[in-house]
């Protein structure tokens, strides 16, 4: 799976979904860092790239633009953020959630529960 991580999230969290076989960058790396949402979002659409964030300015542009990609997924209240806790969480959550992002989804990981939204949001 493709993954484009943004500034909120550990940049290790790319590095460790890397070491798993996915394809998986940070904003960072790809001169992105101070990059305005909408080019994240543009660069996650071109690639492919499911956009991992905790930033709900996401599900916004989403619902705006009525579009089916990027699939995003956010971490919201009381998740980890650091690279090795945000990514055992996404471990746990991938599989049941694979299949959402093929198709375009938002995926919210919140406190002890899960929620995927098929894209579009209100089309």
């Amino acid at each position: 799976m493709k993954f484009l991580n943004d500034n909120p999230l550990d940049p290790k969290l790319a590095r460790l979904l890397a070491a798993d076989g996915h394809d998986a960058v940070h904003v960072a790396e790809l001169g992105l860092a101070h990059a305005a949402d909408d080019d994240v979002f543009a660069r996650a659409a071109a690639e492919d790239r499911v956009l991992v964030s905790a930033d709900t300015d996401f599900g916004t542009l989403l619902a705006l633009t009525r579009s089916t990609r990027p699939s995003v997924l956010l971490f919201r209240r009381g998740t980890p953020r650091s690279g090795a806790a945000a990514a055992s969480l996404l471990r746990r959550v991938l599989p049941e959630v694979a299949p959402a992002f093929a198709s375009g989804a938002i995926v919210v990981i919140d406190q002890g529960r899960t929620r995927v939204r098929r894209l579009p949001i209100g089309g």
